[in-house]
Formats: C-alpha cells, structure tokens, sequence
C-alpha cells in the first residue's frame, strides 16, 4: 500500500474489511436501479443508522452524507463516471465517461472521499466502449497517486445483450481474471469484482488482484442465498462486499447490514448470518 493512500484505506478497510453500501445508481438512467431510492435522504438516514464501513455515492448526492454531523459515519466512497450500459435495449452507441473530464478527482476531494471508482467495461464487439474506460482509468490514475486517493477499479465482464439484456454479467471465471489482472496491471488499490459462477473459483481472482478485492452484488437476489454465496466468496479471500439492491430493496436493510458485516468483520458463516438477520 503507498504510503499516501493509507489514511483513507484505514477509513475504508475498519479491522481489515469492508462492506460498501452502492447507492449510486442514479448515474445508469435505469428505471428499475431507482426503486428503493426514491427518498435519498431517507435511504442515507438508513444506511448510516446501519453503520456499515462505506457507502458509495455520486458527487451531486453525496452532500447528503458528509454534510451530517456524527464523526462515525460511514465512509464515502465516490462513483466518478457513468455510462450507458445497463439499459435491457442495447445502444447505437455505448460509452463510458468521466463525470468531470477536466479535474476528475476535484468532487471526491471536495467530499472528503475515503476512495474515488471507475468502471472497466467488456462487453461483446464493444472495442471502443472498452478503450474509452481505459482512458478513464489512465487519466485518473496520475491525480490519485498525486493526491492520496485510493482508486478503486470496477472490471465488468458483460453477455452479450441478446442472452438477457439489461444487467448481463459474465461469470466465467477465466475472462473475470484476465480482466482482474488488467485492472491490477493499471495500478487498481482496490478491484471490485463481480463473483465467478463457481464461488469456489474466487481465489483465481484474488490471487490475480495483489490488492484488496470487495465483491460486486449485482441485482436482487433471495437473501438466504446471498449469504450463503458471500460466506463461500469470503473464503476464498475477498475483503468485502459492494452491495446495493440486495441492501437497499431490501425490507429491512438494516438487517441485512448488519448479517453482512459480522461476516465480513466477526466471520459468521451463511447460516449464522441469516439467524442475525432474522433477529434483527
């Protein structure tokens, strides 16, 4: 770890993980992303009761938690580009780009972010989707070593539109590496990482991240199974979680918090996990 990313790893990484509450999907412009987040002050008031490690945010919403008072809150991590990925009807044209193209980093550094992420695209026949996010990164990288910002890079393998549409993540385990070792190549401090199909097959993406790895949640799932897969997932060597609908479309998402961070931070196993949330 460089010396200057340090302090806002510590504020990050509480004990050695961390569970990242994503609320930033507002960025995507997809209906379906925005059920749960209609009221964001609502949701922020939510979350930091929850009192998980991070929540990850955009510049224009993020007011909401570093203007509060509690010296305890939440870290914030900062969403510093958007796209038009995650529609079900694929694009004439795809892009990714950087929220601010002249000073990218100057929101995160306003905000007091604890770490700034950016999105690594794969999809099928997207070349210049996929060179755009690598200019991206290659643009944020110098100001982040500069500033002391951890960066924290997003490698999203995507099926082809046509499979499913929409959110169409790719679980093969050999392409989630490949790209995991990409982003670790472009000098990532923290890979967020979408799960490989076989849980068990994780720690090829750890092994080839050299950084700390939080898992990537993706779309609402049962919550018995989700913890059970994040249990097996934290296992094989991931240091967290980056969880958004299965929290916040969540009935009680303080439960749902509060089950996932003893796994992350006391080691509780899928079924103890699930008792923590029913009692919460």
């Amino acid at each position: 770890m460089r010396i200057s990313t340090k302090a806002r790893m510590n504020r990050l990484f509480n004990g050695g993980g961390c569970l990242d509450v994503a609320i930033d999907h507002g960025v995507c412009n997809e209906p379906s992303f925005l059920a749960g987040l209609e009221d964001m002050n609502g949701v922020v008031d939510a979350l930091v009761a929850a009192g998980p490690d991070a929540i990850q945010m955009n510049y224009g919403q993020a007011d909401l938690l570093q203007s509060r008072p509690e010296r305890n809150k939440p870290a914030l991590v900062m969403r510093i580009d958007m796209g038009n990925t995650y529609n079900a009807q694929r694009h004439r044209h795809m892009w990714a780009l950087l929220q601010n193209q002249d000073e990218p980093l100057i929101g995160a550094l306003e905000m007091d972010a604890a770490c700034v992420v950016v999105n690594l695209f794969m999809l099928p026949d997207e070349p210049d989707l996929f060179r755009q996010c690598v200019e991206n990164i290659s643009r944020v990288r110098a100001d982040c070593h500069r500033y002391g910002m951890p960066l924290m890079i997003e490698p999203l393998v995507m099926l082809p539109n046509e499979v499913r549409g929409g959110y169409q993540v790719d679980g093969d385990a050999d392409k989630i590496v490949t790209l995991v070792r990409l982003a670790a190549e472009m000098g990532a401090d923290i890979i967020k990482a979408d799960p490989t199909d076989d849980p068990e097959e994780f720690h090829r993406v750890v092994e080839a991240a050299r950084v700390p790895v939080l898992v990537r949640g993706g779309g609402k799932e049962d919550l018995k199974t989700v913890l059970a897969k994040s249990a097996v997932l934290l296992k094989q060597g991931a240091k967290g979680l980056v969880y958004g609908r299965n929290i916040y479309q969540h009935a009680n998402p303080a439960a749902v918090v509060n089950a996932l961070m003893a796994m992350i931070h006391r080691g509780a196993g899928g079924e103890e996990a699930w008792d923590i949330y029913n009692r919460g």
